[in-house]
């Protein structure tokens, strides 16, 4: 098998793809993040969900998505809380959570622009 040319538009998107894993990286370090926390700071809002619900729309098993979540509550970024109608537990936005996630969208939309 012949290796691809630099030229070729396969390898100029594994490039593309490279370099926005990278700019995509740098915030989630400079804040202590990991990869893949952003998509929950995404996902939850100030009125927060259940934790099965946020695996669920993760595609998360509930055990994975755990500690995670106890590491952005020791993080300030989540609390346990109430949430719905029923107000069952559940998970929500911290305001320091609410400002990350506010500051890696604006990240993105510099990116996308």
């Amino acid at each position: 098998m012949s290796k691809p040319s630099p030229s070729s538009v396969l390898y100029r998107l594994i490039a593309a793809g490279q370099l926005a894993h990278k700019a995509l990286l740098v915030p989630l370090k400079e804040r202590g993040l990991e990869p893949g926390d952003d998509a929950i700071l995404f996902e939850l809002g100030r009125s927060g969900t259940t934790e099965q619900a946020l695996a669920d729309e993760l595609g998360l098993p509930l055990e994975s998505l755990n500690p995670r979540l106890s590491r952005l509550i020791d993080r300030d970024l989540i609390d346990r809380r109430a949430v719905g109608p029923e107000l069952v537990p559940g998970v929500a936005l911290t305001e320091r959570g609410i400002r990350i996630r506010n500051s890696l969208a604006d990240h993105w939309a510099q990116l996308e622009e």
